[in-house]
């Protein structure tokens, strides 16, 4: 499991890029005119991440054509920011996990920056501060291994999200039929984990549960935590379900953080059990890419997406 202890620090640096110089806020909160929802009422007792203090949003160093990435630690209530699709409304809406090692959420090289790209074009976009530090597997230094967390703290926001998204689906003019999800690095776990989910991981809170919770696609940009480090096995803590809805895989051949290793093995054993599934494995671009611009193929891997939503019936010309 060394690979595991080296892509968690490598992922820390390479997503939050905190460092030293970097400045640090309050809070984050999210752009003017969204939608910022509470996923859980106040007086709902829910699980809390092994936090160091208060939440806190750190401006880290520059990546990506000088742009700087901000990253968030010590969330315990977890929100939800709706970015309203703009234009002709296509119906469809994206639920977005940020990567962060489960230590902490790159909210904006693999948040918002998704619901600039997507909303613009007629997608309601929904960018998720999930609960962490620990909310999903991660590596930790006390064992020299990977830990889960006995509450799926992610997994149940993701769920608790998904429930409110549906519900409210008539209000943020979204087809209930056309919602999925894109999550990055540990976000992109967090898609495996959440569209392969066979039942809630929580007790129902106040009816949105009645809802279907599972989406109807995902997309995982460069997952990690899926490889069990060795052959083309699955670590223990992922399941593949078969109603599992279809999804695509986009990932870097030199990626130093998330071996590609966890893209194939995901794919093949959703080929495996017979879900639809799509991959594309570029030959650079390394690890937490997200939209901002590079000078590899990698880049254009949004239109790819689109391309790919359109198969799948979920836009349309």
């Amino acid at each position: 499991m060394r690979l595991f202890a080296r892509s968690f620090a490598l992922a820390i640096c390479a997503c939050l890029g905190v460092a030293a110089a970097g400045s640090t806020a309050a809070r984050w909160h999210p752009p003017a005119g969204t939608i910022e929802i509470p996923l859980w009422p106040a007086n709902v007792a829910i699980a809390r991440p092994q936090v160091t203090g208060p939440e806190t949003a750190s401006i880290g160093k520059k990546l990506f054509g000088g742009r700087p990435v901000t990253g968030i630690d010590n969330v315990t209530r977890p929100t939800m920011a709706v970015y309203r699709a703009k234009g002709r409304n296509t119906g469809a809406a994206v639920l977005v996990f940020p990567g962060g090692g489960y230590r902490g959420l790159a909210i904006d090289l693999e948040g918002t920056d998704v619901c600039d790209w997507l909303a613009p074009k007629g997608v309601t976009c929904a960018v998720l501060k999930y609960r962490v530090p620990w909310s999903g597997p991660h590596w930790d230094d006390a064992c020299k291994c990977q830990a889960v967390p006995k509450v799926p703290m992610a997994r149940q926001d993701a769920q608790r999200a998904m429930a409110i998204l549906r519900q409210r689906s008539r209000q943020l003019g979204i087809d209930p039929g056309k919602i999925g999800v894109i999550g990055f690095s540990a976000g992109g776990h967090m898609v495996a984990d959440v569209t392969n989910a066979d039942k809630l991981s929580y007790d129902p809170v106040d009816g949105a549960e009645r809802q279907d919770v599972r989406p109807n696609f995902g997309i995982a940009l460069y997952p990690g935590h899926l490889w069990a480090d060795r052959d083309v096995e699955l670590a223990r803590w992922n399941h593949i379900s078969a109603k599992a809805p279809p999804t695509l895989i986009i990932a870097a051949e030199d990626d130093p953080v998330d071996d590609v290793h966890n893209s194939i093995t995901y794919f093949l054993a959703l080929r495996e059990a017979k879900r639809p599934v799509e991959m594309h494995l570029y030959a650079h671009g390394g690890h937490a890419f997200g939209l901002r611009p590079t000078a590899e193929p990698i880049t254009h891997w949004p239109v790819l997406a689109e391309k790919w939503l359109h198969t799948i019936g979920i836009l349309r010309n």
